[in-house]
């Protein structure tokens, strides 16, 4: 793990949507998209209320980046087809960065770099999937976590004398759960045209959820006590913690990262798990609930199919 000096960017805006059509399951609220509606309306409604936040507009941006988990099309790309709804004008670039459910993190840190660097200076940020599309309703656990849901962030250099910045980003896979989270159709192993009855279960979402919860807890404490370590920052240094909604066994995991139930945000039971939408929208809702605010050290955590595991501390 090399570390790297902070970043001087900040969130100069920020927007979010959540499906209309809600479900109840139990004690747990969750909302999805009713047949006919797609992502790119959600995703316009969270671009429109990001650039209203940052008093900008698509005139000002130098890129623009989707941190998605599932493509909208085979090809192009998710950012072509938001550029072709906001920036049909313009010739900036379009581009997705994905780790799945932390793919907001990702790019926000990939993001970062590049403005740090000087390559862009304003970037809009679009995270946000439909995660109901590929549920599988003969797998309960699965069927009943999932929101669709959509964000959009404005990225920014930070102004002189401004105090935001990214204090540190790092990021891990241990590939031996590779297969806990899959869909193993509709890609270049087992193209769409293969689908079958005998198979048709392939191109359903897939998670092993005992298992995930087993190597998430043997391998995401050591990984976090080395970011922190290295990031010189202490637990007492950190407002709030905004973790992954991955499931009800957020509670159990994060006690065991060293992070007792007030000190992180947990929305779980309202929305459920909104795969790359999941971090950002719990972000949009501390902020505008007053939870965080300018300033303030603010931790993205989680976990993502691979098993792929994310930290970055922002000062908003």
């Amino acid at each position: 793990m090399i570390h790297m000096k902070s970043r001087k960017v900040k969130l100069a805006g920020w927007g979010k949507a959540i499906a209309e059509h809600e479900m109840k399951f139990g004690d747990q609220t969750r909302f999805r998209l009713h047949k006919g509606e797609n992502l790119l309306d959600l995703t316009d409604q969270a671009i429109a209320a990001a650039f209203e936040s940052a008093g900008m507009t698509i005139e000002d941006m130098d890129c623009i980046v989707c941190g998605m988990a599932t493509p909208l099309q085979a090809i192009p790309c998710n950012a072509a087809l938001v550029h072709e709804r906001w920036a049909r004008h313009l010739d900036i670039p379009a581009m997705d960065i994905n780790t799945t459910c932390t793919s907001f993190i990702t790019a926000l840190d990939m993001v970062s770099c590049l403005i740090e660097m000087g390559r862009y200076r304003n970037v809009l940020l679009v995270s946000g999937d439909t995660a109901s599309a590929a549920l599988n309703p003969s797998q309960q656990e699965s069927y009943e976590l999932f929101s669709d849901a959509a964000t959009a962030f404005i990225v920014t250099a930070a102004e002189e004398g401004e105090s935001s910045e990214i204090v540190y980003g790092a990021q891990k896979t241990w590939s031996e759960g590779a297969h806990d989270t899959e869909i193993r159709g509709g890609g270049g192993l087992m193209p769409a045209f293969d689908m079958d009855e005998q198979n048709r279960e392939d191109y359903y979402f897939d998670m092993k959820g005992t298992r995930i919860l087993k190597l998430s807890a043997k391998k995401l404490p050591g990984f976090v006590e080395q970011c922190m370590a290295k990031s010189g920052v202490t637990r007492k240094d950190i407002q709030l913690v905004i973790p992954h909604q991955a499931s009800r066994a957020l509670s159990l995991i994060m006690p065991r990262l060293g992070f007792p139930k007030e000190s992180y945000a947990d929305y779980v039971s309202e929305y459920g798990n909104m795969i790359s939408a999941s971090v950002p929208y719990t972000l949009c809702r501390t902020i505008e609930e007053g939870r965080v605010k300018r300033g303030d050290l603010v931790l993205l955590i989680g976990t993502a199919a691979g098993l792929t595991a994310n930290f970055l501390l922002l000062r908003l």
